[in-house]
């Protein structure tokens, strides 16, 4: 078989899977709903914070993801078509080993560049949960004696809800203002603020 067309069709291959993997994405995701207390769907009104989680814990861009292999298969046959093709690097013994090593290269600077924007975007939109203690909330789901609640704040601009309980085992009512007092792994302690 011709080398040539081991690298046609490793660029048709990778070419074809980003194409489809563009329009699927439109057709399949962004799209979140969360149920309101009426029991119709509010879209995307609610986040929840991830109590615990830090820049370091946070989830990124994995170096075997499908946008990298991708990647690599269709700069790999990309730049093995234009090696073949160019006489001082026609022989496969020059072509294959430039090839792989420019698939990788450019895969490494897809992975690189992915990895920087779900950083920003992560990073900008999770709560940073440490310094909510002292900050007022709304209780939406009432706090029974000893029982969970939910809670409802509001940090830097956007609205959070969190499982909530109260910090000197009264049942708060629903609507009522408190504050948030110590944060245990996703459970946040609240008193009265009125």
């Amino acid at each position: 078989m011709d080398l040539f067309l081991i690298y046609l069709v490793c660029f048709g291959v990778g070419l074809l899977f980003t194409v489809i993997s563009a329009f699927m994405a439109d057709v399949f995701g962004g799209h979140e709903f969360h149920m309101d207390s009426g029991g119709g769907e509010a879209a995307g009104a609610e986040g929840h914070a991830e109590a615990g989680f830090d820049s370091h814990d946070m989830p990124g861009f994995s170096p075997l993801s499908p946008t990298t292999i991708a990647s690599f298969i269709t700069a790999f046959g990309g730049i093995g078509m234009v090696l073949s093709k160019i006489s001082a690097t026609d022989s496969p013994l020059v072509s294959l080993p430039l090839s792989v090593l420019g698939g990788f290269g450019i895969a490494f600077l897809v992975f690189l560049m992915f990895r920087a924007i779900f950083r920003r975007t992560q990073s900008s939109s999770e709560s940073k949960v440490a310094r909510l203690i002292g900050n007022r909330a709304t209780v939406i789901t009432p706090i029974a004696l000893h029982g969970v609640g939910e809670i409802a704040y509001v940090d830097s601009g956007s609205r959070y809800t969190a499982p909530a309980r109260s910090e000197d085992d009264r049942p708060l009512e629903n609507g009522a203002t408190v504050k948030i007092t110590r944060i245990v792994g996703t459970q946040f302690y609240v008193t009265s603020a009125a």
